[in-house]
């Protein structure tokens, strides 16, 4: 069963985004940037924790800080009576992959991958294709990019 949705004012969606922005920001700045006292900033941030609109607090990572500076997207085609959850087993377990999206269409998934160099994208995108259910890949280069909420480098 899913949960209700969320009503949010506008100072909710604010606190959101300042939290998006910045997780371990105070919330007593919080407080100042929406104009209100840090209780009620507080009462409403657990309130969002209490809904699930809030689900966890985390560390971004400048991921070529670990020497991975190339970041890539895969295509990959499955046989058609794959099931999603062999799809996802595909590539869960690499390291490198960022995120696995099942997707209506074709391709059946996208996989994204931060990786050091073009050889180890190849050496991973291999991997996955020695899966038995794989029957096509597509790999996509990224050149730039843009993520609401991500502070920039």
């Amino acid at each position: 069963m899913s949960m209700p949705v969320a009503e949010l004012d506008a100072t909710d969606r604010q606190i959101l985004d300042l939290l998006i922005e910045d997780g371990r920001r105070s919330v007593r700045e919080i407080a100042d940037l929406v104009g209100l006292s840090p209780s009620p900033v507080r009462r409403r941030i657990e309130r969002l924790e209490n809904q699930g609109v809030i689900v966890g607090y985390t560390a971004v990572v400048d991921e070529s800080r670990l020497g991975n500076t190339f970041e890539a997207f895969a295509e990959l085609r499955f046989a058609g009576n794959t099931e999603v959850s062999e799809i996802t087993a595909s590539a869960k377990d690499i390291p490198e992959v960022i995120a696995i999206y099942t997707v209506a269409g074709d391709p059946d998934a996208i996989v994204h991958f931060k990786v050091s160099n073009l050889r180890h994208l190849h050496s991973l995108i291999d991997l996955i294709r020695r899966d038995g259910h794989v029957i096509g890949t597509k790999t996509l280069m990224v050149l730039d990019s843009w993520q609401r909420g991500t502070p920039s480098p």
